[in-house]
């Protein structure tokens, strides 16, 4: 009988590699990763039993008869030692010599060495690949695999939307097969092509047209003191200071570039605090242009030069600013006894109502009582007299007086006396100079 064995090579799917093992009759040398052919005449005692020769094949072997021709000696010597020949009644017939052909493995071919040599199924096209897929040819086979970009699903490649994982820290663009990342206004994209860095606007040019404060993905313009920042968020442009409250300065507040100052008109100092006005006092440091008999008298920013009081008829000089009416002189019946000269300033708009003046009766006579009113010079109703007690009054500013200017009042003090039955009066002619501030 004739026993064959066949050959099977086996291909295990590996993801990126095709895989082979030997099946029986063939034994893989690890050196060559080839499989070769077993002996199994040498390697199977007794392969071949009775008139039977072993004839090795190609992953396998043949049990022929002795007396077939096909096969001759070159079977027969290997194996005499074990199946010693029966005495043959004539000479031995001569076997031809059988060649075995070299038979490689599965994704192999015979190359003009008459070696295997693997086959590049990718070059010549003789894969299966889907044509979304690209071939990569490997030892003894090849694998279907997808670009970078691209995963494998059901045998098709599909982009892979690198944005829904987070590659990208701020922004990302998906495009086929890759990905694009960018970055927020500010920051500027890393050698890594992924993450942002911010950037500092305020480094090399100054984007501020003075303090540039760097943040986060952004930069913030500050002004200096004195000035404020315009609408655009960059420039900074003057802060009229003195627009903004009228308390600054006592007098006028002068704007300038970043800051303000204050000033005084004339006739007044600035004090240390930068804003005060102080009066100078020309009589006292005698600055002042009266002559020798004027009296220097200082107000609030200026000064007068009064003249020397000078009585008119029928009036005579007391003293210096005393006039008197003698009762033995005819005129001197429907006028005031005396006139008193009196100065005063006051300092415009000055708050009302205001006491600014006393007058009261130097003596009391028995049966005498004192009628106190302004007998001239309140044509605008300014102020009045207010009796305060029985010999005293006081002069009321009842509306604000603006300066500069001189009012001069008569207050009289009118005298009655209904023991004696007399009726007489006193005049102090106060003049009230106004200065132009109120301070």
């Amino acid at each position: 009988r004739i026993l064959t064995a066949f050959t099977l090579t086996i291909f295990l799917s590996n993801p990126g590699k095709a895989q082979q093992q030997c099946t029986n009759g063939f034994d893989l040398d690890r050196a060559s990763g080839q499989c070769l052919d077993i002996d199994e005449c040498r390697t199977i005692p007794e392969a071949c039993r009775g008139d039977m020769v072993c004839v090795n094949q190609n992953g396998g072997y043949l049990c022929v008869p002795r007396t077939n021709p096909v096969y001759r000696s070159p079977y027969l010597n290997p194996y005499s030692n074990i199946y010693p020949p029966p005495p043959a009644p004539g000479p031995v017939p001569n076997y031809p010599t059988v060649t075995r052909p070299l038979i490689c493995r599965f994704g192999y071919q015979l190359d003009e060495n008459n070696q295997c040599a693997d086959i590049d199924e990718c070059a010549s096209d003789s894969h299966q690949c889907n044509p979304t897929q690209i071939c990569i040819n490997t030892e003894g086979g090849y694998t279907c695999s997808c670009t970078e970009g691209y995963w494998l699903l059901e045998g098709q490649c599909l982009d892979i939307d690198e944005c829904r994982y987070g590659y990208c820290q701020q922004l990302c663009a998906n495009v086929p097969g890759s990905y694009s990342c960018t970055c927020n206004p500010g920051f500027t994209l890393n050698d890594d092509g992924r993450s942002c860095q911010d950037v500092n606007e305020c480094t090399g040019e100054n984007p501020c047209s003075q303090t540039c404060v760097n943040t986060y993905g952004s930069f913030l313009c500050r002004c200096e003191p004195g000035y404020e920042l315009e609408a655009d968020g960059v420039n900074c442009s003057d802060m009229d200071e003195c627009s903004f409250s009228e308390f600054l300065c006592q007098h006028e507040c002068v704007n300038g570039p970043g800051s303000y100052y204050c000033v005084c008109p004339s006739g007044y100092n600035l004090l240390d605090d930068s804003r005060s006005c102080q009066d100078i006092n020309e009589c006292e440091i005698r600055n002042f242009t009266c002559t020798l008999q004027q009296t220097c008298y200082n107000i609030p920013g200026e000064y007068k030069c009064l003249d020397p009081v000078r009585c008119e008829e029928p009036y005579i000089q007391i003293n210096e600013n005393r006039c008197m009416c003698p009762a033995e002189n005819p005129g001197c019946r429907d006028q005031p006894f005396t006139i008193l000269y009196r100065v005063m300033d006051v300092l415009s708009g000055r708050s009302v109502p205001s006491d600014i003046f006393q007058m009261q009766a130097t003596t009391r006579y028995p049966g005498a009582y004192y009628i106190f009113q302004i007998k001239s010079g309140n044509e605008g109703r300014e102020f009045y007299m207010r009796q305060t007690g029985p010999i005293s009054a006081t002069l009321v500013m009842t509306r604000p007086v603006k300066g500069p200017r001189t009012v001069q009042l008569d207050l009289e003090m009118i005298t009655v006396n209904t023991v004696i039955n007399f009726r007489g009066s006193s005049v102090i002619r106060l003049r009230i100079f106004v200065s132009q501030y109120s301070f």
